[in-house]
Parts: C-alpha cells; structure tokens; sequence
C-alpha cells in the first residue's frame, strides 16, 4: 500500500488533481474560520457547548465546525445538498415532466438540471440564511450573554448576504474539484469538516483521562466501540447481495452470443446518508420553531420548551422517532431510485433471466422482495450507528465527536476517492491499493 501512495505522485495528471484538491480543501478551511462581525464569540461557544447534540450540532457537522464560530461559512453546503437531494427525489417519483425530461437529453439536459440546482440553492440558502441570522439573535444562551451585539436590520441584511455568499462560493469551490480534482468536491468538503475535528477530540478525550475524569479502561472501551462501528459501517457500505443473471444463447448470422452469467449487485445501504439528512431535516423543523418562538405556551403549559427537551437529543421518544424516520425514508429513497418492473422488462428484451426465476411479472416481484430484506437490515443498521453515540455519551460521559452521520460520510467519502485514485494508477499500469479485487466505494451523490 506505500507503494501505492508513492506511485499517485509519479502520475504527472494524477500528482496535478491531488494537489489541487488540497489547495482547495486548504482555502475552504482558512475560509471557515473568518468570523462574522458583531458575533460575540464567547456566547457562541457557551450555546454550543450545551447543544452540541441537536439541531445546531448538526448543522456545525455539515459546515465543518464555522457555525460554532459564526464565519463567513457558516451555513456550509447545506442548502445545496437539500436542493440536490430534492431534485433526485423528484426525478425519481416523476414529480415533475420537465425535470424527466432534462434527465433523458444527456450532456445538455444535465447542465439545465446543475443550472436549475445552483438557482434552487440560491433561493433555499438565502431562506435558511435568514432563518439562521434571526435564529442566533433570539437564541438563550447559558452565560446570558447576547450572541448578537447590535441585533439591527442592517446588521441582518449584511449577515444574510454574506451567509448566502460563503455557501455559494462553496458550491463553487466543489464543482472546481470535481471537474479539475480527484472526488465529489461537495464530499470531500463535507469530508474536510468532519475529519477537521478528530485531533480536537483525540485531545479532549486524552485531556479528560490525564485529570482523572475518565477512566482509561473506559477511554480503551469507547476506543474499541469507535473502532468497531467503523468496521462495521465500511462492511455495510461495501456489502452487497449479488443475484444471479443468466443470458440466453442467440444466433446473430455465423456467430453465437449470450450464454454469459452476470450479477444484479443490490447494496445494502442504497440510500447512504440520505435517509439520515432527511430525518434530520424533519426533527429539526419542531426544534426551529420552538426557537423562533420560545415563550410559547397553551393554556400555560410551556409547549416550546417541552419540545426542545425532547427533539434536542437525547431524549428516548427522540431516538424512537428518529430510527423510524430514518428506516421509512431508506425505503422511501429505494422506492423510487430503484424499479423492479424496469429492471425486469430490460433484462427480458435483452434475453437475460435469473434462474428459476420466470421472466417479467415474476422477476419483478423476485427482485422486490429481495431490495426490501436487504433494504431492511441496512436501515436498521444505519438506525442504530444514528442513535448510538447520544447513549455512549450519556453511559460513558465522554465526549463522542462522530455520530452516524459522520461515520456513513468519512467511510463513503474515503472509498469513494482512494478507487477514484485507484482506478487512475492501474489504467497507468500502476498496482492498485490492494493486491487482489479493487475498492469498492460510494458516491455521496449531489448533483
């Protein structure tokens, strides 16, 4: 494998596109840490430290730690992975005809649907930038100090305007990896983020055994649990269930093709970390209203606050919620990204058939029931690594910087462009990363 490594800077393209990304990757971070004026930066992190497992925990996941500190990219690329997102989902229930229609036009259909998106990201940014802005300044934070000190109209207008810039400028940064790089720029950013944070947390919990408030054979325990997850969510991001196809022998003037045997491959996890941003989005509307009006009260029975105790983290009917939602959008997101009456129609007209298995109705209803077995136990999977870090953190009392979230990202991310990377040095005639067979990775699809 280091050979490997040292061969990627022996490829004069290959060496070019990694040093670029890095370049990148390298401007983004300074970008986050350039700080927004009249943010009081002491309220800030006093308001973090104590909803660190909500709502803003979340988001400060997605902008790579520059919401904690208020800078210029502090809404991140949020808003423009919801508007991908809602695109895919759109095209893939044929919500719309026109978006249907794009899909199908090749190069050009595909630059009207990035055009569509970017327009959509402006629009849902410049909501959420304001939502955010307004969100801050009404914020209670434990020390009592305002996070805004002259909470004024311009004041908003300047801090909007500035929010939308930084996410569009991050939107660009990634299209500039993705077309001049190696990996999904939108990833790899996301990527940067989160692994951003892995030295502060080794320290924290280092820091946290040294004055005895932890215990080392509890720090070598949570150790051992971060480290089998970690298997486990590459296992499952890799794991496939491959069905069988069998092609018919068919004669074509003098020559005979078919008689070939293929696989359908059905991952897993099909959906990735798109059931667990959709969930999460559906919490946090509850949790943001409860915030914009946080006095809010029936018949003197404090309703905003009750729900901030329960859709902050936590909380059991919390966790519940947020398993169920993310298994029924798992299936939601199989359901139309994944049709077996196309599938089975194709293999048919192209003479190919599973074993045992009759072609048309029969083989749809085959495949069907496979997709939902598999689908099930990947949603469950990815339920319990979403939900297992806030009772690690309550049983253990220590601090646990990955959720699921992060986990399902970093391992996709990282599979994704070490076989990007892969596939580069073995077209050159370079060895791969790994002896035998080839990484399989994910794409963290946004448009």
């Amino acid at each position: 494998m280091l050979k490997s490594f040292a061969d990627m800077f022996r490829v004069p393209e290959l060496r070019k596109k990694i040093l670029f990304t890095l370049l990148i990757i390298v401007a983004y971070r300074i970008g986050a840490t350039v700080p927004i004026p009249g943010i009081n930066s002491e309220a800030m992190k006093s308001l973090f430290a104590a909803n660190s497992n909500g709502l803003l925990g979340f988001l400060d996941m997605f902008s790579g730690g520059a919401l904690n500190r208020m800078s210029v990219f502090s809404m991140g690329i949020t808003p423009y992975i919801n508007v991908s997102i809602i695109m895919s989902l759109m095209q893939g229930a044929h919500v719309i005809p026109y978006l249907d229609r794009l899909a199908k036009e090749g190069e050009h259909g595909r630059k009207k649907l990035t055009q569509i998106t970017r327009y959509g990201t402006l629009i849902l940014g410049t909501i959420q930038s304001f939502g955010l802005t307004m969100m801050i300044t009404r914020f209670p934070t434990p020390s009592g100090m305002p996070i805004v000190v002259d909470p004024s109209w311009p004041w908003v207008i300047l801090t909007v305007a500035t929010l939308i810039t930084g996410t569009v400028l991050i939107m660009w940064l990634g299209e500039q990896v993705t077309e001049r790089g190696i990996g999904n720029g939108i990833s790899l950013i996301i990527f940067a983020g989160i692994v951003e944070r892995l030295p502060h947390a080794i320290f924290s919990v280092t820091r946290l055994v040294r004055m005895e408030e932890i215990q080392i054979l509890k720090a070598l325990a949570l150790a051992v649990i971060v480290v089998a997850v970690l298997i486990a969510v590459v296992w499952i991001e890799t794991a496939q269930r491959k069905i069988p196809i069998h092609y018919a022998k068919r004669m074509m003037g003098r020559k005979m093709y078919g008689g070939q045997t293929s696989f359908l491959p059905i991952k897993v996890d099909q959906s990735g970390v798109v059931a667990v941003i959709f969930s999460m989005a559906i919490l946090s509307i509850p949790l943001t209203i409860a915030q914009l009006a946080p006095e809010w009260t029936i018949w003197g029975f404090p309703i905003a606050r009750r729900i901030t105790n329960l859709f902050n983290g936590g909380s059991v009917i919390y966790s519940l919620v947020y398993a169920f939602l993310i298994i029924f959008f798992c299936y939601f997101y199989n359901s139309i990204s994944f049709n077996p009456k196309d599938l089975a129609d194709n293999l048919k007209k192209s003479g190919g058939f599973i074993p045992g298995i009759r072609p048309g109705d029969p083989t749809a209803t085959y495949i069907q029931n496979v997709l939902e077995r598999v689908t099930l136990g990947g949603a469950l999977f990815v339920a319990f690594i979403s939900v297992l870090p806030d009772y690690l953190r309550h049983a253990m009392n220590a601090p646990l910087f990955f959720g699921g979230t992060s986990l399902l990202i970093v391992v996709g991310v990282s599979l994704d462009t070490i076989g990007q990377i892969e596939s580069h040095l073995i077209m050159r005639r370079y060895e791969g990363f790994m002896k035998e067979g080839q990484i399989k990775g994910r794409w963290f699809n946004v448009r």
